[in-house]
């Protein structure tokens, strides 16, 4: 099991000596993605310690879209069966933390979230990421073109 040590704010310097201010975030994005090996726990975990008073943290999950081919060949009403699950699952995960909004939208994950981190000013994303293999490094994970071309801060949780 994962240990999680999470802070209570990041620090910055400003360039002078001795010189450091705290920095808290008014809007985190938490992608959330249910794979066993990934830390959604965790991740909201160091959003709650890294959020400003009175900013908000929004569970995102994106459901990649499944070839038409395949869908033909999945029960009726499988889809959103199982998008019924996953909001389900996002609630229990924000259960009791205030300023915590949950969202399910359809996409391609790394798109869709650098999309509504920059439609919605989100100044933070929190991923969690497994440990690359050899096709991360040739392909690219979701964290890996999160990291690359987000325009805030991106923490990514191992």
């Amino acid at each position: 099991m994962t240990q999680i040590k999470a802070v209570s704010a990041l620090s910055r310097y400003d360039g002078s000596t001795n010189s450091k201010e705290t920095v808290m975030y008014k809007n985190i994005l938490v992608p959330v993605s249910f794979e066993a090996d990934r830390n959604a726990k965790g991740a909201m975990e160091i959003a709650k310690s890294l959020r400003a008073e009175g900013g908000q943290i929004t569970c995102l999950h994106v459901m990649e879209q499944l070839p038409q081919y395949a869908t033909e060949y999945l029960p009726a009403g499988h889809l959103d069966a199982a998008k019924a699950d996953i909001v389900e699952s996002l609630k229990e995960l924000t259960e009791g933390v205030e300023g915590a909004t949950t969202l399910v939208v359809d996409g391609h994950s790394s798109r869709t979230i650098l999309a509504h981190a920059n439609n919605n000013d989100v100044d933070l994303i929190i991923i969690a990421s497994h440990q690359p293999g050899m096709q991360d490094y040739l392909l690219g994970s979701t964290a890996a073109k999160v990291v690359r071309h987000a325009h805030c801060a991106v923490h990514v949780l191992r």
